[in-house]
């Protein structure tokens, strides 16, 4: 019977689709679903919603719960992880703080000072389950969700190269699927290739039937004005490939848009936009919870499959799926750095997940990831090394950062914020 262990269950909301994707696959209805968090009252929820939506889907998985993350990975074939360490208080340090220096943030969640130090509470987290899976369950594959995926996913690459790990976002669907929206074009009927890294790749390929559909996008941004005040419609026109993150997460990437008034107006841009996010999902989860101790069922309709119940479903019943994904890049994207985590299409059934070889992106393309890149290779050595200058240069070549802060701002700014998230942090960075 198949084993799939959830780290970070009680993020309820992500947990139940996942679950109800799952379980709507016939070879997975009896599956073992091991739930795992360190919060006992959001583990509670969680396991009800798993009861919950395995009655309203009709099948019979077995359900466990446990406090002890070893319990949870002990025989696991896949593990999810979607922990937050540090939660919603955490989230509002990693704005409020540099907020005071005039640092404007949209999501903080992948790059800049808050995805740096995100990272960095993370790190310790991934260590352990590392040990954990490398003990209880060595053959499992890891499928990662949490963030700043890019940096976790590096992180492995370099601290655990043995864990068979894999970043999944939905970020690249999402752009195709919003894009064929907007161009009124069926999505099964594009064929498209992303490439870079997570949450700054490139729409390399973008064709319906054959032919481009760039020029129809050009034709459309030419009629609709108000479609070209968004970040990634300025970025797509100045670039010449779209990127695959939303507008709020692509201008927190580059030195161009956050420290200008005027740009921010110009492209709408939510500064701060995940403080309120971030609430959100705790309010929701007070909802959820609500639910299940009142008996209400579960609104269990889904759009779109996500990628770890492919993923599982692929190499259980050998079918074969193309999705993207994120792993170490060992001669996948030619003019990235070799071994930090790239963005690219991958093959998956029953053999595993094989990342397919992209080659050169366009130079300017390259170029930017480069620079998104360099935050997270020092980032990660930094915690490898524990060398806390890192930590301050990582900030520094940050586009954003550089672009709003003096060397000097950045340095106490890195002091204040490894004051303020203390132990959470690994011990020789603090």
């Amino acid at each position: 019977m198949t084993v799939i262990a959830f780290l970070g269950a009680g993020s309820v909301v992500f947990t139940r689709e996942l679950l109800a994707d799952i379980l709507s696959f016939p070879e997975l209805r009896d599956v073992t679903l091991a739930l795992h968090d360190i919060d006992a009252e959001r583990l509670e929820t969680a396991e009800a919603i798993a009861r919950q939506t395995a009655g309203q889907l009709g099948c019979k998985p077995v359900i466990t719960t446990s406090l002890d993350r070893r319990a949870a990975l002990d025989g696991a074939d896949f593990v999810i992880n979607s922990i937050q360490v540090g939660m919603h208080a955490a989230t509002v340090r990693d704005f409020e703080i540099p907020a005071k220096y005039g640092l404007r943030q949209t999501i903080g969640d992948t790059l800049g000072v808050g995805g740096i130090f995100r990272a960095l509470r993370t790190f310790p987290v991934l260590d352990g389950i590392a040990r954990d899976i490398a003990e209880l369950c060595p053959d499992a594959w890891l499928l990662n969700y949490t963030n700043p995926m890019a940096m976790n996913i590096g992180y492995l690459a370099a601290a655990a190269p043995r864990v068979k790990a894999v970043g999944l976002c939905h970020s690249v669907f999402w752009t195709v699927h919003d894009l064929a929206e907007l161009l009124g074009v069926p999505l099964d009927e594009i064929d498209y290739t992303g490439a870079g890294v997570n949450h700054q790749a490139w729409l390399l390929r973008f064709e319906h039937r054959g032919e481009s559909l760039y020029p129809r996008l050009d034709e459309l941004l030419e009629r609709e004005p108000e479609l070209r005040r968004r970040v990634r419609m300025d970025m797509y026109k100045r670039l010449g490939y779209f990127p695959t993150e939303t507008s709020e997460h692509s201008s927190e990437y580059v030195p161009w848009y956050l420290h200008h008034d005027a740009e921010i107006a110009r492209l709408r841009i939510p500064v701060g936009d995940y403080l309120q996010i971030s609430a959100d999902n705790v309010a929701e989860y007070q909802s959820v919870k609500n639910a299940m101790r009142s008996g209400e069922e579960l609104d269990l309709t889904r759009e779109a499959t996500e990628y770890a119940p492919q993923v599982i479903h692929s190499m259980v019943t050998g079918t074969m799926r193309r999705i993207h994904g994120n792993v170490a890049n060992h001669g996948l994207i030619s003019n990235l750095p070799e071994g930090y985590a790239v963005e690219v299409p991958c093959v998956v059934d029953r053999l595993g997940v094989r990342p397919e070889l992209v080659g050169d992106l366009p130079a300017q393309c390259a170029a930017l990831n480069r620079s998104f890149v360099s935050v997270g290779q020092l980032t990660v050595q930094a915690a490898l090394t524990g060398d806390k200058r890192m930590v301050r240069q990582a900030a520094m070549v940050d586009p954003n950062t550089a672009a709003t802060l003096t060397v000097d701002q950045i340095w106490e700014l890195c002091d204040e914020l490894t004051a303020a998230h203390g132990d959470l942090l690994p011990e020789a960075l603090r």
